[in-house]
């Protein structure tokens, strides 16, 4: 395609008289494809097992009946919704020369009936109708998400695959303690070196040693919580000689730059270039927009109201922008964002705080994609020495 992609709407021509359109409710096992076939009266409808091939084989087989019927076909457009299966099968069809798109769940509009019916079936034509309506140019019928390369998606793995090992460390240290609790245990530190040789010299609150059965289950966690902590470090030092080692790669010199500010560290740096930063956003709007950073309103008649973010962009971009905003206001107190925010929280209140902390989180990702895009430096905030 030659023009520019935007996710609100289809910047190419349309012709429906010369254009295959197909679109795939897609399971574990099972695909339904609908399609729009010039020439043909009926909407083809057919049921595939998971299988590319066999898709091609039937995008193919349209093509032919469109031809017979007089139709010069000059495009073939498919989509399917954003999930498990990602965005291999977008870049699969599109190395074959046909349009692929991800369509983003939420920005198709559903029926707000209380009961509604749903089959595969209805969702074919649901999803229909907001492609058709994309591909016209018409906005808000659906969004499409950017579809990244192979190595895009591989970069995202470790800050991924870290958060997911943190959150597993802290359930396991969890657990431990309150497994210890139930007997009168506290104080005990389950991250300690030798923590499972200690376990045979503590003693229940009555004074007699752990059961059997319980010093060998927090002697399997322990060994589990090493394993994953192992692991943590193995990531962290494999990101180090990365961005040692790739000078010249954009990304990494992005995650260099973010961890020069004092506040930030490698590991939410390397987060933010490889989930926002490195993105093509085409405004700060966007950028906002994308993090799920904006309000949401709520406006009808002389009803005006807030109804807080509208968490429809990346989650974990959000989470840490926010965090990030707090540290942010403890190593950058004389930054210009900082002085922003203790000028509107002067009164102290604690919803004033929760609700500046989040305009903070935007204004500073704003600044953060400025600064990796064009070189400005947040006014007044403190750069640690270039290595």
């Amino acid at each position: 395609m030659s023009q520019p992609f935007d996710a609100s709407r289809s910047l190419t021509a349309f012709e429906q008289e010369s254009a295959i359109i197909a679109v795939i409710e897609m399971s574990q096992s099972k695909w339904l494809v609908a399609a729009v076939v010039p020439g043909i009266e009926r909407q083809p409808l057919k049921k595939l097992d998971a299988d590319q091939q066999a898709l091609l084989k039937l995008l193919h087989r349209w093509h032919i009946e469109a031809a017979q019927a007089g139709h010069r076909i000059t495009r073939i457009v498919v989509a399917y919704e954003a999930g498990r299966d990602g965005f291999w099968l977008a870049r699969w069809l599109r190395a074959r020369n046909i349009e692929a798109y991800v369509m983003h769940p939420s920005s198709v509009a559903v029926s707000r009936e209380h009961r509604r019916a749903k089959t595969d079936r209805l969702d074919t034509e649901l999803l229909m109708r907001a492609l058709l309506g994309w591909l016209r140019g018409e906005r808000r019928h659906c969004s499409m998400a950017a579809i990244p390369t192979v190595a895009e998606e591989d970069a995202r793995r470790p800050n991924r695959e870290r958060e997911n090992l943190v959150v597993e460390q802290t359930r396991l240290v969890n657990r431990m303690k309150g497994m210890l609790a139930r007997f009168g245990i506290r104080g005990f530190k389950l991250t300690l070196q030798h923590a499972d040789k200690q376990i045979a010299t503590l003693c229940t609150a009555e004074g007699t040693p752990l059961p059997k059965n319980t010093r060998a289950e927090l002697h399997r966690d322990i060994a589990r919580l090493r394993v994953i902590r192992k692991q943590i470090g193995e990531i962290e030092q494999q990101r180090s000689d990365r961005l040692k080692r790739a000078s010249d790669d954009r990304t990494h010199a992005m995650a260099r730059l973010l961890a020069r500010v004092i506040g930030i560290g490698v590991e939410t740096a390397d987060m933010l270039v490889n989930e926002i930063l490195a993105r093509k956003l085409r405004d700060r709007r966007a950028v906002a927009r994308y993090a799920g950073l904006t309000g949401a309103p709520d406006e009808s008649g002389r009803r005006r109201r807030e109804k807080g973010l509208a968490r429809a962009g990346n989650a974990r971009v959000r989470r840490g922008m926010i965090q990030l905003a707090w540290r942010f206001l403890m190593f950058q107190k004389d930054s210009a964002l900082a002085q922003w925010y203790q000028a509107r929280t002067q009164d102290r209140r604690s919803g004033t705080r929760k609700t500046m902390i989040v305009a903070l989180a935007r204004k500073l990702l704003v600044a953060l994609w400025r600064m990796v895009t064009t070189g400005e430096i947040p006014q007044a905030v403190a750069l640690r020495p270039a290595a």
